[in-house]
């Protein structure tokens, strides 16, 4: 068998793929910190049977269209909305992503978010930059308790339930709400299932970790943010478009609600000018969700497994199916 040929549209360590180097004949964008460009990308997808891409490619008609012996595209990520999946399907090429092993990592960087959001952690570090610290007082920046409040996690899959786990051990009151209700995390966490609008009326922390799709774009507009707590604090680590950014900006400007973090947006990378970092009760991060050494090696593990498994072994370990 003619070894398969494998296109990784960025830069990683030639030490994750050399056991694999007796399968596949692989090449690989020369960048790590800078994307494929496009006209690159699609003449390589003409010349190879699999490819690792990552949120930054984008993978649509017009790329399959060039695509002459694609047989598997392996995503560097859970999320796949990167990847035109129906024209996927029509053309007979297997989509995997990378769950279950970013979950943990992705929760633990949720939580921190809510945390520095919550005591207002970065505001303080540039209080000190700044050579404004002159004097103690009372209420110097005061933040939100988070132990004991109440936190609403919409969207309970994976990684919602691993961030209900660590609001558990805050003993928060956990809501959520999901397109079905979780019994199995009602009973193991302690969850309670709501609706969508008694979610962001009641909870004091409003976590956002729903996929992409047509129904949750702009699932949070100027109705959402106004119908809740003017003390809510709103997180985001699931996708940008899920917010309305102009409708989160105007309602963190006029204390509507008392802050944000988030770590998505909906045009990515953002830029120092973009308006939601001129507001202190903004803490934005560069999309770091799954971030961790560990979990990143994991993931590019998964993904060399997925093509193995599709052309050497039982199957792809995690296909995504609609």
């Amino acid at each position: 068998m003619t070894k398969p040929k494998i296109y990784v549209t960025r830069k990683i360590s030639e030490k994750y793929l050399e056991p694999y180097f007796d399968d596949f004949d692989f090449t690989m964008w020369s960048k790590e910190s800078i994307p494929v460009p496009r006209e690159t990308l699609l003449a390589k997808v003409s010349e190879v049977d699999g490819m690792i891409s990552m949120l930054s490619e984008t993978i649509d008609k017009q790329l399959i269209s060039h695509a002459k012996q694609l047989k598997i595209v392996s995503n560097l990520a859970v999320g796949f909305d990167n990847i035109d999946i129906p024209t996927m399907q029509k053309n007979n090429i297997v989509v995997t992503n990378t769950p279950d092993v970013l979950t943990e990592t992705t929760a633990d960087l949720t939580f921190a978010l809510l945390l520095a959001t919550a005591r207002r952690l970065v505001e303080a570090n540039e209080f000190i930059k700044n050579d404004e610290w002159e004097h103690w007082s009372p209420f110097l920046l005061a933040g939100a308790d988070i132990f004991g409040q109440t936190i609403g996690i919409v969207g309970m899959g994976r990684i919602g339930q691993a961030v209900a786990r660590r609001a558990k051990g805050f003993n928060m009151n956990i809501l959520y709400h999901n397109r079905s209700r979780d019994m199995e995390a009602e009973r193991e966490i302690g969850a309670t299932y709501t609706s969508f609008d008694e979610l962001i009326e009641t909870a004091d922390f409003i976590v956002s970790l729903v996929p992409l799709t047509d129904e949750t774009k702009h699932l949070f507009d100027k109705g959402s943010f106004a119908k809740m707590k003017s003390s809510a604090i709103f997180i985001n680590v699931s996708r940008g478009q899920v917010v309305d950014e102009k409708a989160l900006y105007e309602a963190l400007k006029n204390k509507t609600i008392q802050a944000a973090g988030l770590d998505v947006f909906a045009e990515e990378p953002i830029k120092s000018d973009h308006p939601l970092l001129e507001l202190p009760n903004a803490v934005c991060l560069p999309h770091i969700g799954s971030a961790s050494v560990q979990t990143r090696e994991k993931m590019i593990e998964l993904c060399l497994k997925n093509l193995h498994g599709y052309f050497y072994g039982a199957g792809p370990l995690t296909e995504v199916r609609l």
